[in-house]
């Protein structure tokens, strides 16, 4: 079982404005688990070190694409900032603040891996030093391939005490994901490919069902609310000791999902195509010694079988 590995950000960075590509987003995850893992908190000179090999793992991409996203991300994240509202110390009156994320980045090719150090003012936001602040496990968005989806995520947990979010105005929901002023200015298309798309993976990948009431005045959609609840948590589908006799149609089923799964592409034979590699899964699935290696992976699929004893 994967270790929990926690996201933990101020509120203030959670509702804060920014526009970051996936794997930039990922590496922010994984510096902050990093920092989180640290024994003292990091200071502001910090250097964070980020592998290839952990994206890959963390994120179950092949390790080409490990290496080529901390190399493309690594120009993204220098060039990237982030926008958020406050409240000015010493006068009390409303500031807007323009924050980098990082103060220095670097790419170390034949070690695929990536140093760097966050910007004075990101560190308080990172290390819970705050009162407000969401915390998740990141396997939860390891799984989304939209960067709507990831920033719609965390936005929703930022509630989750509570189920449901306030009003958020369509203007401030499409600068919190990160959508350009020249994207998908026709409501129908925000919803389409924005909000609809991150809501089928999040309700796909992730622990939460969620979805949205929008608000009119008029005939003019001005926000909305999203509305979420936990999934039940699936229960273990077989111990060590425990084989499950499927019929021939749940073995077809389901050996054609199993090899549909990105995290078990891996395992797939060299050119072998996919029908190829559900053969192989199908006769593992009657093999007692083979099954086992499934269970977690039939248990996401949503299969409840009877048990019986080998």
């Amino acid at each position: 079982m994967d270790n929990c590995k926690l996201v933990t950000k101020d509120n203030k960075l959670i509702s804060a404005s920014y526009s970051l590509g996936i794997p930039e987003q990922r590496i922010i995850f994984l510096a902050i688990v990093v920092a989180r893992e640290q024994e003292k908190l990091i200071d502001a000179r910090g250097v964070l070190q980020i592998h290839a090999s952990s994206y890959q793992e963390q994120f179950k991409v092949e390790k080409h694409t490990s290496y080529d996203a901390l190399k493309s991300a690594t120009r993204g994240l220098f060039d990237a900032y982030f926008e958020y509202d406050d409240i000015h110390k010493q006068t009390g009156k409303p500031v807007h603040h323009l924050v980098n994320w990082v103060q220095k980045i670097s790419y170390i090719d034949t070690a695929g891996m990536i140093e760097l150090q966050f910007t004075d003012d990101v560190i308080p936001l990172i290390t819970r030093l705050s009162e407000q602040y969401t915390e998740y496990d990141l396997k939860q968005v390891s799984e989304l391939q939209s960067e709507y989806a990831i920033r719609l995520y965390e936005l929703i947990m930022q509630w989750k005490s509570v189920g449901k979010t306030n009003k958020i105005a369509t203007d401030d929901l499409r600068k919190k994901l990160g959508v350009k002023p020249e994207q998908y200015k026709e409501m129908h298309n925000f919803k389409a490919r924005v909000l609809d798309h991150a809501k089928k993976q999040i309700n796909e990948h992730t622990d939460i069902t969620a979805d949205y009431v929008q608000h009119k005045t008029g005939r003019v959609i001005t926000g909305f609310t999203f509305t979420f609840k936990q999934k039940k948590a699936p229960e273990p589908i077989a111990k060590d000791d425990a084989f499950i006799k499927m019929t021939d149609s749940q073995v077809k089923t389901f050996s054609a999902k199993l090899a549909a799964l990105p995290e078990l592409g891996s395992n797939a034979p060299i050119g072998k195509s996919t029908a190829e590699f559900a053969a192989i899964i199908a006769n593992d699935l009657v093999d007692k010694n083979k099954q086992a290696q499934y269970m977690p992976y039939l248990a996401k699929l949503d299969y409840h079988p009877k048990k019986y004893k080998a």
